[in-house]
């Protein structure tokens, strides 16, 4: 793995080492930057998607959907449950990001050295999307019951969490973990593998070594690397997300997660799971190309190499 400063970084008045606790703490901030801002960007397009696929006749298009909800509730109605979004995911892209750079030197360079590098990748975004998920599921309950459920479940973060842990103890808050794993852990195994993928192939493309590119040219790459990666797994983790809406919108007291998702399945069939996915695709995409061109900027604001291609 090269640690050569790419061309035209910006020297840091203190030299962060490679692999050192300063620089996997850097990148867990990195991570929370990237995760949180985006995800809460992109509210209107999940509040849309979230409500189609547990009633795919609530609305004829997303753009009837986000009319509608505005002359109903302003501005605050078509960015409704912005405050899990942003205080989930920022934990969450705390774990994934941060997680994921520990694991990925752990396993790629100290326990299997001579592992593939392919499957580093998976094991690393694998292990940390695990963890990343626990500290993610209480709040996409709440966000996923505030979006899907009208009128409102709750019309805040603390009215959700303290209605949840009320009704239903704190275990309420993770009665969706399994479905998130099952959707998030795919996911974030196709996007971390399939990023480190095409920003290699990119480079190869392009003929030189990253290191000759410049700062703005690398994180080009770490955009278009993310939006392809974005689309993977958009699709990949698709038929999971609709169960998760589902689950946390439709569970009966006192039913066990299997036979929810039995239910659930038999009353929407296949084509269900596929329910939104044109708009998961756009948000996704864009999320993911967003979120790496973040994160890799503030790493090379800190003086650290970009993200993947070497």
């Amino acid at each position: 793995m090269s640690t050569q400063k790419p061309v035209g970084l910006p020297t840091p008045k203190r030299k962060i080492e490679l692999f050192s606790a300063e620089y996997f703490a850097a990148c867990t901030i990195g991570g929370i930057i990237a995760c949180g801002p985006t995800h809460t960007a992109v509210t209107p397009l999940d509040l849309v998607k979230c409500r189609r696929q547990v009633d795919p006749k609530i609305y004829s298009s997303n753009f009837q959907a986000w009319s509608k909800i505005f002359r109903a509730e302003g501005v605050r109605g078509v960015f409704f449950g912005w405050a899990p979004t942003l205080v989930g995911y920022s934990f969450q892209g705390a774990g994934k990001y941060g997680a994921y750079e520990v694991f990925k030197y752990y396993y790629g360079e100290k326990l299997f050295p001579n592992s593939p590098k392919p499957l580093v990748y998976l094991g690393a975004s694998a292990s940390a999307e695990f963890i990343a998920d626990i500290f993610l599921c209480p709040f996409e309950a709440i966000k996923v019951r505030m979006q899907t459920t009208l009128p409102p479940y709750a019309s805040s973060l603390r009215e959700g969490w303290s209605k949840i842990v009320a009704q239903e103890g704190f275990g309420g808050l993770y009665k969706g973990l399994y479905p998130l794993w099952a959707r998030q852990i795919p996911y974030t195994m196709v996007k971390f593998s399939t990023f480190e993928a095409t920003v290699e192939q990119i480079y190869k493309y392009l003929g030189k070594p990253k290191d000759q590119f410049n700062t703005l040219q690398q994180t080009g790459v770490s955009f278009l690397g993310g939006y392809i990666a974005g689309v993977g797994c958009a699709v990949v983790s698709h038929p999971a997300d609709v169960m998760v809406s589902k689950l946390n919108a439709d569970r009966k007291a006192g039913e066990g997660a299997g036979a929810a998702l039995a239910r659930i399945y038999k009353n929407i069939g296949f084509s269900g799971l596929w329910n939104g996915l044109p708009v998961r695709i756009a948000m996704i995409g864009t999320l993911t190309a967003f979120q790496w061109l973040i994160y890799d900027s503030f790493k090379v604001y800190l003086g650290l190499p970009t993200t993947g291609g070497h």
